[in-house]
This record gives C-alpha cells, structure tokens and sequence, in this order.
C-alpha cells in the first residue's frame, strides 16, 4: 500500500499551466526529493498533495483514503493525522514554547501528548531548550523544532516545502537528515522539495520539467 498517490494531477494558473497528467506515489519509509528551480511549481505540488490547494484535475490518495470530494472538516481532519508539513518558514507560534509548539497538533485534536513531544525534541536535539519561546531559539533551532512538530501525530507522509531554504549549509544537512531518520523510524514517506542539488546527497529524485516528475 501507498502512504501517498497522485494520478493525472493537472493545475493551472489563469495564465499558466505547471501540470497535466502528473502521476506520483510513495511507499511507507521511502524518501525522495523533488528538485526544480523557483518557479517550477515545487510549492504548487506540495500545496496540491497536501490538499491545501483543491484539486482541478486528476486522483489523490493519503493511504486507502481518497482526497477529492472530502468536506473541509474531514480533510482538515486527516491532515493532521495523515500528513506532515515543513515550509521554509518554521510557522511556530511566539506565544508557545518550543515543547508547546511540537505539540499543537494534538492540542487542536484534543489529544496532546506530552512524552511524545519531550521525546521529539530530544530526537532534534533541543530537550535543553523545551521552554524557550521561537524568540529565544536559533534560526535552525527553530526549524528543527518545525520538524518534530510536523512527526508529532505520527504522519504516514511528510512533505517538505524547501525547508531549508534559509538555513546555512550544516543546518540544512542537519534538517535534511533528522527529516530522513526520524520519518523512517516512524515508517513514514518523506517528499523533500528543494533548488538546491547539493543538499540532496544520496536520496533519490525526481526532477520537475514542464509539469512532469522525472527521475534523476
């Protein structure tokens, strides 16, 4: 079974189209990065797989559940179970504490847990700085807790939307690979969307051109 499925995805912008006929899957535990420049629709693609975007044309799975036609509640719903999300930006919320932070999921589910959110920063390596608030904390430290955020509910998949974009060289690595080896750990797939070639080292790819995944 898929944690992720994508067939015939097409999108357009009144005067653009970035896909037509894209098809796209990924198994529990498999990484794969997408590379494409600024402005080859890498964020558009995420939005779309993420349901944050609805869907024009084409199927989409989380697991055996399809996407399309699901109210707003219910998809809302299954995102937070199904899904996790790392944009450049880390989107953490000034009022909360880094460990608060990891835990927003469950506390709009109503299932907060904290242990699992203790663990998280631990596996990131920030249980030292579990009550500083985003303004206290770096700006990997941020991004890092933005990764242990996005695993708390346990995803089937995560979708990384340039999430080191603004981070320096070894911060980047360092995201790069706690996205990895978290997510496996977890059994989840890992979709890593990037410009940048060399930050994606050993992890297969596929490459974005004229609105169609292709391997390499």
């Amino acid at each position: 079974m898929w944690a992720i499925k994508a067939t015939g995805l097409g999108f357009s912008y009144p005067d653009l189209t970035l896909f037509e006929g894209l098809d796209l899957e990924l198994r529990p535990g498999e990484l794969r990065a997408v590379l494409g420049p600024s402005g080859s629709g890498k964020t558009t693609l995420v939005h779309l797989l993420a349901g944050i975007l609805p869907l024009q044309k084409g199927r989409l799975w989380w697991g055996e559940v399809e996407v399309g036609g699901l109210g707003e509640e219910e998809l809302a719903r299954l995102r937070r179970e199904r899904v996790g999300l790392v944009f450049q930006h880390h989107y953490l919320l000034d009022e909360l504490n880094a460990l608060e932070n990891v835990m927003v999921p469950g506390l709009i589910s109503g299932r907060p847990d904290r242990p699992r959110a203790r663990e998280l920063l631990a596996a990131v390596g920030l249980e030292r700085q579990a009550d500083r608030r985003p303004g206290g904390l770096s700006g990997g430290e941020r991004q890092r807790v933005a990764v242990a955020r996005a695993l708390f509910a346990r995803p089937r998949v995560v979708l990384a939307d340039e999430p080191t974009g603004s981070l320096d060289r070894a911060n980047a690595r360092r995201v790069r690979d706690l996205l990895a080896e978290l997510a496996q750990e977890n059994g989840a797939a890992v979709l890593f969307a990037t410009h940048d070639e060399d930050l994606v080292g050993g992890w297969p790819a596929w490459r974005l051109e004229n609105g169609q995944l292709v391997e390499g």
